[in-house]
């Protein structure tokens, strides 16, 4: 019982740390709104802040409510997040992985919103004109951690569901 909070607390304090001194780097060398290429026709380092969710959504809305919106919503995940932790009856190291990638993914750009009011970006992978939106560590942390959540699922259908303890 006592890995499930292990595995999470660790995974979210890893990736937080991570995303926060990343972040904290690009800062300090770049400019908001420079890039520096890496490696040409492929990958910049870059500096945006990026106002709306994954990959911009909601980034043009210029609206009073949205910085409270993401906060709501990362707030909202969290508590989902530990209500999962709390029920599931199985031990199960893939969900617990994927729950402490997504809590610090969440955590690490909740930090940014409050500090910031947006959240730090900064690689810039493309082809020619055609850039993949720029994300950071947190995004990366919470995409796997969704993949991870996605094999678990399906692991856990196939071979006998997700228990509740409730």
């Amino acid at each position: 019982m006592a890995s499930r909070y292990w595995i999470v607390s660790l995974s979210a304090l890893i990736v937080l740390v991570l995303d926060q001194i990343t972040k904290l780097w690009v800062a300090a060398i770049l400019p908001v709104w420079t890039l520096d290429p890496v490696i040409p026709g492929f990958f910049n380092l870059v500096h945006v802040l990026n106002k709306g969710a994954a990959f911009g959504f909601l980034s043009d809305l210029d609206a009073v409510w949205r910085p409270y919106f993401f906060v709501a919503v990362t707030a909202l995940a969290i508590v989902l997040i530990l209500h999962l932790l709390r029920t599931v009856s199985r031990e199960d190291k893939v969900l617990f992985t994927a729950l402490g990638l997504i809590l610090g993914g969440a955590l690490g750009n909740l930090a940014d919103r409050i500090r910031l009011g947006a959240v730090i970006d900064f690689l810039d992978f493309y082809v020619g004109q055609y850039h993949w939106p720029a994300f950071n560590v947190a995004d990366i942390a919470i995409s796997i951690g969704a993949v991870l959540l996605l094999v678990s699922v399906y692991r856990n259908r196939r071979y006998g569901g997700l228990e509740s303890k409730e």
